[in-house]
């Protein structure tokens, strides 16, 4: 099918995957707020309820215990867990990994705090059992106040990053904005911390380190958001237009690019698990990249679904909007104001109007001369 077969009259796709290639979307946001508001309820009571009930699985860096390093050229993951059943120690909450280094590849086996005979013991038992001298096996014991101390730094980190980002936005943008973007990156955290809780993945130093990370992504979508929306905020200045029209007008002109963004993020993480977990063994790549999956999946919900909303629900508030009235703009109005329409037009607008292309601008039938007299 021709491209002339394919756009209407007017110039708008008729397929919607063309409409959000070309930013030609008329997709009420604004409308489905509340659809934004029940899930993130949702996902945050099933966070509090995980969370008092199940708790996060803390790796060995946060609750203390022991590992052993053992060679891998004869010593597999299941030779580990039958020296750990013969020993009668409990494999729950045990990790046995098999990891690669300079060295060569070898099993780590981390099981809670045991005595000193019992670590003894079981190096022994490990060496025999991969047929290597007892000083091939590495011993580290690991206290739970190391964890701690990352734990306390990260929160440090956390509280001065939100500070920072806080004067920043006020600074460029409004504090209003500030506010919702930081209930967003907050929000963020909270559902990946309850996804970690829910579905127990194991929290390491990596995946602290994580969550770090994704904030900063979190944040740069939703600046995105927030520029595009200053931008109409000048643009419609003298239209007295309701804020729900500059909000969803600004979110289907950006849409194609937090896709765009998210995609083209999410894959090289996809492909650390797939790659790099998966088929290479490095189990430290899949306990960042893990996090960094659910951050960034959360972080572009909330700059759609959680930031947006907020503003446009402080903003209406203000002196500038309260008293506008006005119903926002829906369907092909709400197009023709993505496509560079001006408010007015956009509302007035009929559908053979549409068809014949005349929605970009408002025009009048030419006023009849009069005639001179002679």
């Amino acid at each position: 099918m021709s491209n002339d077969l394919e756009m209407s009259s007017a110039g708008v796709a008729t397929k919607g995957s063309s409409r959000l290639y070309r930013g030609q979307t008329a997709i009420d946001f604004h409308g489905r707020r509340k659809f934004g508001v029940v899930v993130s309820l949702v996902l945050i009571v099933a966070t509090l309820i995980s969370l008092g009930v199940r708790g996060l699985d803390l790796g060995i860096d946060f609750s203390g215990g022991t590992s052993w390093d053992v060679p891998a050229a004869q010593f597999t993951v299941d030779d580990a867990a039958t020296v750990l059943a013969d020993a009668e120690i409990s494999t729950e909450g045990a990790r046995i990994q098999t990891r690669e280094s300079d060295s060569g590849a070898f099993v780590k086996v981390q099981v809670e705090s045991l005595s000193g005979s019992e670590v003894e013991s079981l190096r022994a038992a490990f060496a025999a059992a991969a047929g290597v001298e007892v000083d091939a096996v590495n011993v580290n014991l690991v206290s739970a106040s190391w964890g701690s101390d990352i734990t306390a730094k990260a929160i440090r980190a956390l509280i001065i990053f939100l500070i920072a980002v806080s004067i920043f936005i006020s600074i460029r943008f409004e504090w209003r904005m500030a506010a919702a973007a930081i209930i967003a990156m907050i929000h963020d955290v909270v559902i990946s911390v309850g996804l970690y809780s829910i579905f127990g993945f194991v929290v390491t130093p990596a995946t602290v380190i994580a969550f770090l990370t994704i904030l900063g992504y979190s944040l740069y979508d939703t600046i995105v958001v927030f520029d595009r929306i200053r931008e109409n905020e000048t643009r419609f200045a003298t239209h007295r237009v309701a804020y729900a029209d500059i909000v969803n007008t600004s979110m289907n002109q950006v849409i194609m690019r937090s896709i765009n963004t998210s995609v083209s993020s999410v894959l090289p993480v996809v492909s650390l698990l797939l790659i790099g977990a998966g088929i290479l063994g490095a189990s430290t790549l899949s306990e960042f990249a893990v996090a960094l999956l659910i951050g960034m999946l959360t972080g572009t919900y909330s700059s759609i679904f959680v930031a947006a909303p907020l503003l446009a629900a402080f903003k209406v508030r203000t002196a500038e909007f309260r008293d506008r009235k006005r119903e926002p703009s829906t369907g092909e109005g709400l197009r023709s104001l993505v496509m560079g329409a001006s408010p007015g037009r956009s509302r007035s607008v009929s559908a053979g109007d549409e068809r014949d292309g005349a929605a970009t601008a408002l025009q009048h039938e030419p006023r009849p001369r009069k005639k001179r007299r002679r």
